[in-house]
């Protein structure tokens, strides 16, 4: 009887029960695409937001350098001239004694002497993967930075880079002060030797928080292993750059007594970096790209030594200054590729190109290439083939953008170039311990506070045009209307619609409370967030050398002293360039007050100050804005906004980082194979 049983368990389901079977079965395969299509779509309006911010605060870099390009079409003896002037404190600072004085704090009993070897390399990877105490004498950092520069000076601008005796070289992309994915390509991929050559293609500083050590490291590195270390410039490697996104800051708090001594040494190193690489005779390596007027000739012929900074006039020693060679070193820094044909400018970085197939094909073509290697852009696998795989993208730093973001990635290629990625995610420990929500939610937070910590800068522009769309001060407008004034004020291109829920949390689904974005822009974390980062305006006050280039353009006559007249010459540009500025009167107004003595003629000391006195002046502004508005309009709890301080919370705990010493062997890396990618 068991078996008899046993058979009828086993029959065949029923017509009914089979339909049904299929039906959940259909019900659960829906459920789980539309569930990972929610999660796919999340994903990429997260790395939409971090991409578009990117480019959009690299964009308000780039109008430094559009700004003294104009002034120097309509001023270009005044250029040259006072280029001359510029240079002569250039010359001789590698060969002056070094005047460093001892820092308070914790300096690490490390030795560093010339020459120097693998023991010095390994010394300095142990100091540096510490959280504490890493901190090398400032004689020793100086001594690293100087050598470097001597060394790189006798370097040509295109590095000849050879696979004839080691079989292969490895090539990677922008590291960003990411110090933990350094020691990882180290760790899995060896030291560098005359078998095991390296390629490191710029941006070797900025945003993270180990730029200085990464820096010394890999300029250790080349030194030591002078045949098998090339370092390429990238767009970072240049202090009105650095001024903004960090680095300056960061040598300043690490070497607060001899920063400045320090900071220009490695202007000499940026600006004796070779401009790219050229394997084999067959593959360029280069930072950003090209133009479809790019011409290796012209580049190899470049004295690159002018250009200390690539958004700042060149040192001409008064030659006249040669635009069409400071275009070629800016195409090759800050290009992109792009899938349509052509070649036009990249407006969303606001400098450089986008160049299309064709333009890749022609520049292979006329300089007798199989390739381009670059870096510049942050790509989710940490690689992108484009153009028929003849321009590869590489990209070094994992999570760039936050934990969990991206991965980063090297390339080998053999004696045959064929590419071989390896692919890799530092502090794997790390990512492992948190489920899968919550690494999205650690980057879409973070995702938030960056674009919440730009929105701040149109803070009160936001709130005119939301009233101007609420007659009835109602506090609520249409979805519509809240999407087209995110876009009309930010100009980001972002999906506005996908991010109302984040931006305006607790409202329905027909009416957008425009209240709770603005409370969201002036809660605790985002005001923190903002207090950290670097205005346009702080960069370029910091960076006083961008101001006195400025003022030496301006000052047409040489005379050390701006004109009214002088002033207004150039008024325009500054009008046109310079994010914030005020309007043509207000600033001949400005140059009025600044003219103390009433002689009709403004310093530069007091040009200088009145920069300084304006930034703080915008910056009392806004804390009087935010004191106002607390009175003028109802509080969180009386919008019920409660739901934006929940959100504020949020981002505040899945932004923390914690840090730890650096362990090279905690990551997660696999080879990719180059014909599935």
């Amino acid at each position: 009887m068991g078996c008899i049983n046993l058979k009828k368990n086993n029959r065949p389901p029923s017509p009914p029960d089979l339909e049904t079977t299929i039906r959940a079965a259909i019900f659960i395969q829906k459920w789980y695409r539309r569930h990972q299509a929610r999660r796919e779509m999340q994903r990429r309006c997260n790395w939409q937001i971090f991409q578009n911010l990117e480019y959009a605060s690299e964009q308000d870099q780039a109008e430094l350098y559009k700004f003294f390009n104009d002034l120097i079409k309509h001023m270009p003896q005044a250029a040259g001239r006072k280029n001359q002037n510029q240079g002569s404190t250039h010359v001789s600072i590698l060969d002056e004694k070094d005047e460093l004085v001892e820092e308070f704090g914790d300096i690490v009993n490390a030795k560093i002497e010339l020459p120097i070897r693998k023991n010095h390399i390994d010394l300095l990877i142990d100091v540096f993967r510490k959280k504490r105490g890493n901190r090398l004498h400032p004689k020793y950092v100086a001594l690293i930075l100087r050598e470097a520069a001597k060394s790189l000076k006798q370097l040509p601008n295109i590095s000849p880079v050879s696979t004839a005796v080691s079989q292969q070289v490895t090539v990677c992309g922008d590291l960003h002060g990411k110090l933990d994915d350094l020691l990882v390509v180290l760790h899995k991929n060896g030291l560098p030797s005359s078998s095991n050559p390296y390629v490191f293609n710029g941006d070797f500083v900025d945003r993270g928080k180990r730029g200085l050590e990464v820096l010394l490291l890999l300029l250790s590195l080349y030194l030591a292993f002078p045949q098998a270390v090339f370092l390429n410039r990238g767009n970072h490697e240049d202090s009105v750059m650095n001024a903004r996104y960090g680095f300056i800051r960061e040598v300043e708090s690490k070497y607060p007594r001899n920063h400045k001594r320090l900071l220009a040494f490695i202007d000499e190193v940026y600006r004796w970096l070779p401009l790219g690489s050229v394997l084999n005779s067959r593959v360029l390596i280069v930072h950003g790209g090209f133009s479809d007027s790019t011409s290796l000739d012209l580049i190899k012929s470049i004295d690159r030594g002018k250009y200390v900074s690539i958004l700042r006039p060149p040192l001409t020693d008064g030659e006249p200054l040669d635009k069409t060679e400071w275009q070629q070193i800016f195409d090759i820094m800050w290009s992109d590729p792009q899938a349509t044909m052509g070649c036009v400018p990249n407006t969303l970085r606001g400098a450089g190109v986008w160049f299309g197939p064709d333009v890749t094909e022609n520049f292979l073509q006329k300089h007798r290439l199989s390739y381009v290697i670059r870096s510049h852009e942050c790509k989710p696998n940490g690689h992108e083939f484009m153009h028929d795989n003849k321009v590869i993208t590489i990209f070094s730093a994992s999570n760039y953008y936050a934990i969990g973001s991206n991965k980063g990635a090297y390339i080998r290629l053999n004696n045959q170039l064929m590419p071989h990625f390896v692919q890799y995610i530092s502090a794997a420990s790390q990512t492992k311990r948190l489920s899968f929500k919550q690494r999205m939610g650690i980057v879409e937070s973070s995702a938030l506070k960056e674009l919440a910590v730009r929105m701040r800068d149109h803070r009160d522009e936001l709130e005119d045009e939301f009233r101007k769309c609420d007659p009835k001060d109602s506090g609520c407008i249409s979805i519509t209307n809240w999407c087209v004034v995110m876009e009309k004020v930010t100009k980001l291109g972002l999906p506005w619609r996908l991010l109302r829920d984040k931006l305006a949390p607790g409202t329905d689904s027909q009416k957008v409370s425009y209240y709770r974005t603005l409370d969201l822009l002036d809660t605790d974390v985002i005001l923190e967030a903002e207090a950290d980062g670097t205005s346009v305006m702080d960069a370029l006050y910091a960076n006083k050398a961008s101001l006195v280039a400025i003022f030496n353009i301006i000052d047409a006559d040489n005379s050390g002293e701006i004109t009214l007249d002088e002033f207004e010459t150039a008024i325009d540009l500054l009008v046109a360039h310079m994010p914030g500025a005020y309007s043509k009167a207000a600033m001949l107004e400005k140059c009025r007050m600044m003219d103390l003595n009433g002689d009709g003629k403004v310093d530069l000391n007091e040009f200088l100050e009145a920069f300084r006195l304006s930034d703080l002046h915008r910056k009392e502004q806004q804390d009087e804005n935010i004191r106002r508005r607390s009175t003028g309009r109802p509080s969180l709890a009386k919008t019920g906004s409660d739901a934006v301080a929940l959100l504020a919370d949020k981002i505040s705990k899945n932004t923390l980082v914690v840090e730890h010493d650096i362990d090279p062997t905690d990551c997660e890396a696999k080879v990719i194979d180059p014909k599935k990618s």
